[in-house]
């Protein structure tokens, strides 16, 4: 980032914007440049891209007919970006999805979307879904949701199926660790217990799910301490100083908790729960379509209003989402103005970084095939 000159910050002042107004606005800007990487489509295919939106005024109406999106504000001076979508036009957004931020919304506007099998999906600065809101809603495929109680309530059956995503998850973060992660001595211990738990899930595979968990947890663990030979490239930080403890990435465990990830205390921590959450809400997406439930878990427990299945079928994908987030870390600087520090010590991402995020999540994830588990 240029630094702001002598007589640039004396306009800025005549202009009733602050230094760090103008860094704030400077480092949005960042994140809104980069290349979207959007695939080429034939001109008879509908798009696959999302829309996502963020910032303060965003809304969403009805106008003749058509769908009239405005996006947020984030930063000053910004041009609002203002999108209008005809029915059954191809260019229409395959899923729009909201993050954070305030603004409007009508129920004619979900009519729309509903008619338009666009699904809306909200998520808040935790990155953790509040809603999704299918195109068409929820119409369960009775042969699907059948396998899912099969599958379930058989032990045998629930154990293949649990051991097989625990494997490809594995083998997926061997790659990343492979690709992405510098060697050190804690890389050497993560690389012989994903390859020791990859032969004890073929020749001695665990016979109950909490076993299966422990050992998938351990092998986690391992591969997380891994990440601490991992650099982090920051800039800025004379002006906008940081925590000691953001220098380096830490634990996959939030400082705030005895145990989980939530509530990020660590700015990586907070990237990974974005996307993790924005791969959440692509596959339920793809899964409700598809006719399964999401709440009938194999693996995961049950529980009011979770998304057993969609954490399931998440699992292969966790190490494909981490290669790219650490793929963004080693090209991308950090900022201090990336991430806001609340006063409970949780990290917060800026709007455009956490709009970045999910839009490298979503040209991932639209990259292979619909979860068809069975």
């Amino acid at each position: 980032m240029t630094p702001i000159s002598d007589n640039e910050a004396i306009d800025l002042k005549r202009c009733g914007i602050s230094e760090d107004d103008a860094e704030w606005a400077d480092r949005s800007d960042y994140w809104l440049r980069r290349p979207k990487l959007v695939k080429r489509r034939a001109k008879t295919a509908r798009s696959t891209e999302p829309l996502i939106l963020c910032g303060h005024g965003v809304s969403l109406r009805i106008e003749a007919g058509t769908l009239l999106i405005k996006n947020g504000f984030t930063h000053y001076p910004q041009k609002q970006e203002i999108y209008r979508f005809f029915r059954g036009s191809l260019d229409r957004p395959s899923r729009i999805i909201l993050l954070e931020g305030s603004g409007s919304i009508s129920f004619d506007v979900l009519s729309w979307l509903s008619e338009q099998e666009i699904p809306l999906v909200r998520i808040d600065w935790r990155g953790q879904v509040i809603s999704a809101i299918g195109g068409n809603g929820y119409a369960a495929n009775r042969h699907r949701t059948q396998w899912q109680i099969e599958t379930r309530t058989d032990l045998q059956r629930r154990l293949a199926f649990s051991i097989d995503l625990i494997a490809r998850k594995i083998d997926g973060c061997i790659l990343t660790l492979e690709k992405a992660v510098p060697r050190s001595p804690d890389w050497e211990k993560a690389m012989q217990r994903a390859y020791a738990d990859l032969t004890r899930l073929e020749c001695d595979p665990p016979q109950d799910i909490v076993t299966l968990r422990a050992l998938e947890a351990g092998s986690a663990a391992a591969y997380f301490r891994s990440w601490r030979a991992i650099p982090l490239k920051w800039k800025g930080t004379s002006r906008h100083p940081i925590p000691e403890q953001w220098q380096k990435i830490k634990v996959r465990t939030s400082g705030r908790t005895l145990a989980g990830n939530r509530n990020a205390t660590h700015p990586i921590n907070a990237i990974l729960n974005y996307a993790y959450t924005a791969l959440q809400s692509e596959l339920q997406i793809r899964a409700v379509s598809g006719g399964y439930d999401p709440t009938l878990g194999i693996m995961h427990e049950i529980s009011q209003g979770s998304s057993a299945f969609i954490f399931d079928i998440m699992e292969p994908l966790r190490p494909v989402i981490d290669h790219e987030i650490l793929k963004l870390l080693k090209t991308h600087p950090l900022h201090g103005e990336d991430f806001i520090l609340r006063s409970d010590g949780t990290c917060r991402l800026s709007p455009q970084l956490a709009a970045h995020a999910a839009r490298l999540v979503g040209q991932i994830v639209n990259g292979r095939s619909p979860p068809h588990p069975f």
